[in-house]
């Protein structure tokens, strides 16, 4: 199962589409993951063109796209579980949040956004992956998004660049 994973995209303040390149690179995915700011629903809907799409609310998302998303989901796919969340919150660090939002929960990898930083590890026999966002590098040199290619007992996740 190929998997393709992004967050914040924050359209249309960041970019008024979303990039070809993403686009293209999704192409071929089963499924996408959406890890918040979002911005407006028809975002998803487009998305939903390539593939079907799990998504959940950031914290820029305003209440109609959070009543519709939820904040936080277990999402089960290609015989793993995936924890997806935004990782936005006021105590500790992008990462620290993300571990304490998912902890006692069985889950294989966690997907989060908010930082907008690229981040893939292996920590405690958890996959934790920010796929960084394909509209707004801050800071980053690029833009990305994310593949999680998942073989059976097998999760693997690159970061790609344009």
């Amino acid at each position: 199962m190929r998997i393709g994973v992004i967050s914040d995209t924050h359209i249309p303040r960041k970019s008024k589409a979303l990039p070809q390149a993403l686009v293209e690179g999704l192409r071929g995915v089963d499924l996408i993951l959406h890890a918040g700011d979002i911005s407006r629903d028809y975002v998803i809907y487009e998305l939903e063109e390539i593939a079907p799409v799990e998504a959940v609310a950031g914290n820029v998302d305003d209440d109609y796209l959070l009543d519709m998303l939820g904040r936080k989901k277990i999402i089960s796919a290609g015989g793993i579980r995936i924890g997806l969340i935004h990782g936005d919150g006021s105590s500790g660090t992008t990462l620290q949040r993300v571990q304490k939002a998912f902890n006692g929960e069985p889950v294989h990898c966690i997907i989060f956004g908010h930082s907008h930083i690229p981040f893939s590890e292996w920590i405690e026999g958890v996959l934790y992956f920010n796929p960084g966002s394909p509209t707004d590098k801050r800071r980053e040199a690029n833009y990305s998004y994310g593949i999680l290619e998942i073989h059976k007992d097998n999760i693997e996740a690159s970061i790609k660049y344009f």
